[in-house]
């Protein structure tokens, strides 16, 4: 086994405006599989960004051994550019074409080095990922999410890197994309740091690190041997907290029977001192004594009663505080059987390409149906969302009607904000007419409160995203009464999965969701389901 690894020491970070990421953080990675977990917002795709050299910490040091391979979150892919781009084999190839064209320049034997065999590597490489049938001049523009994502793993894979930092690697991908994906993991001998809300990745994890209010924790085997371990962990802290309350109510009771005897024996001392005719000089000394005595005896109590208290605190912080979101949606009803979409033979072309078979896809939406849609990477789910949001039109003369109802539209990669803003002032600009106070109390319930709403949409992790997102979609006025969404869950984690099924149950209108994640769709009442296979559009039946 590979005897690389990832060392972070001291290491401290934070975002314009001195809002805090990470403070004094070290720790090390070794060989083997590790799955980073936290919630959205801790800081994971920050992390691996400092690891692979994109932002620079504010203090401490990070290195990581050996070639470095990096798959962000967000592919910054041009759809212009060919795959031998991505791939970054381009250079070689080109002057592999030279020299079997009779072009012996040297820079052309410099460029190839020892990649003599690299087309025949890449094809591999793709194969493996089932990309097989994706030529290397083919432009990313014609690819699904889920074969961009593919095709970015297949260029890291292809350095031959001794660390590998992936980040949500499974987003977009279709089941077997995600079990080819396992397969090539499964066979990992290097340093691997994985973030990722896919239990079924996390289990094949050799251990769990869990970064938890800027700490750094690891647990041995997989993730389901975490969970366990958490449980344990907080069963033993909820313990804690019963005993340290019962604690603090027992000083509490102890202090006041102290402080009611203490005033018992003055008043007796009072009336035996005049009873006794004692001199005023003598009696008052004898009340000063038992007043001191009783203060005395009340700052031990108190004493007493303050460790208490610190106890309790230090075994509440011990819990697990996940946040939870209490939200109203705006009013977004729609008639039973209201059409709020019509497309009538739809047909779009990639190149000489016919995405949908035959005369085109037709697609009725009344309101207020859930939809899912799915299908294979690459079956044309994504442009059949741009069809019905408008962001594309059909070719060939199919048509499509919309309801006056306004339609949201929710892509993959989540760039309706603008991320030179903040999530305030994005919020402003969807929702001008809405008061700014009512606009704060909305980006609160979606959990952007304090310095968190002025925090630039550039710098939100891909959970925050989609919390912004949908609090400017939402708050918009007049509200959707339509929600399209690709891949919604992608880049959450299980915590705001539940958030986000909360969200769209609570939703009135109609939606149709594009997702892989069959127990989503089934928590969110999905109650029709389209599939594309093979070009066409077809009804399909919820699975077994």
């Amino acid at each position: 086994m590979s005897d690389a690894r990832i060392i972070c020491s001291g290491l401290s970070f934070s975002w314009p405006g001195d809002v805090p990421v990470f403070q004094d953080l070290s720790f090390a990675v070794g060989a083997g599989r590790t799955g980073l977990v936290a919630p959205n917002g801790a800081g994971k795709s920050t992390l691996l960004r400092l690891i692979a050299g994109e932002l620079r910490p504010a203090a401490g040091t990070v290195s990581a051994d050996g070639v470095l391979g990096y798959l962000p979150q967000t592919l910054p892919l041009d759809g212009d550019r060919a795959a031998a781009d991505v791939l970054g084999v381009a250079p070689v190839i080109a002057a592999l074409d030279a020299i079997e064209s009779g072009d012996a320049a040297a820079e052309h034997f410099a460029v190839i080095g020892d990649d003599w065999d690299i087309e025949e590597r890449t094809r591999a490489q793709l194969d493996r990922l089932g990309l097989g049938d994706v030529a290397l001049d083919r432009r990313l523009g014609t690819l699904s999410g889920g074969q961009a994502v593919s095709l970015g793993l297949a260029a890291q894979l292809l350095k031959r890197p001794d660390v590998l930092l992936l980040d949500e690697p499974t987003n977009n991908l279709d089941t077997g994309a995600r079990h080819r994906l396992y397969g090539v993991l499964e066979d990992w001998n290097g340093c691997l740091l994985v973030v990722s809300h896919d239990r079924a990745l996390l289990d094949r994890m050799d251990r769990i690190a869990e970064l938890d209010r800027g700490e750094m924790r690891f647990y041995g085997g997989n993730f389901t041997a975490h969970e366990e371990a958490l449980r344990i962990e907080r069963e033993a802290a909820e313990k804690d907290v019963r005993s340290a309350e019962q604690e603090v109510k027992r000083e509490k009771r102890e202090m006041q029977q102290a402080r009611e005897r203490a005033a018992r024996r003055q008043s007796n001392a009072a009336r035996n001192v005049k009873d006794a005719g004692l001199p005023k000089i003598l009696a008052g000394a004898r009340k000063r004594r038992a007043q001191e005595s009783a203060g005395r005896a009340d700052g031990t109590h108190a004493a007493r009663l303050g460790d208490a208290r610190a106890r309790l605190q230090e075994a509440e912080r011990a819990l697990r505080d996940d946040q939870a979101i209490s939200l109203e949606l705006p009013a977004t009803a729609v008639p039973a059987g209201r059409t709020l979409f019509l497309g009538e033979r739809m047909r779009v072309r990639y190149g000489d390409r016919d995405v949908f078979a035959g005369p085109g896809a037709s697609l009725e939406i009344r309101g207020p149906e859930r939809t899912a849609l799915t299908g294979a990477n690459g079956a044309g789910k994504s442009t059949l969302l741009r069809l019905i949001g408008g962001q594309s039109s059909p070719e060939g003369g199919g048509t499509t009607r919309r309801a006056d109802g306004r339609v949201a539209y929710l892509s993959q990669r989540l760039d309706l904000l603008d991320p030179g803003r903040t999530v305030a002032e994005n919020l402003a600009a969807a929702a001008p007419g809405v008061p700014e106070a009512e606009r704060m109390n909305l980006l609160a319930r979606f959990l952007f409160r304090g310095a968190r709403a002025h925090l630039p949409a550039g710098a939100l992790s891909g959970g925050e995203r989609l919390r912004a997102t949908l609090a400017c979609v939402l708050g918009a006025e007049p509200a959707p009464q339509l929600l399209l969404l690709d891949e919604p869950t992608n880049n959450l984690d299980l915590a705001s999965v539940a958030w986000l099924v909360g969200a769209l149950n609570a939703y009135q209108g109609a939606f149709v969701v594009v997702s892989h994640d069959e127990r989503f769709l089934a928590d969110i009442g999905v109650n029709r389901r389209l599939r594309l296979a093979g070009g066409r559009l077809l009804e399909a039946a919820a699975p077994a």
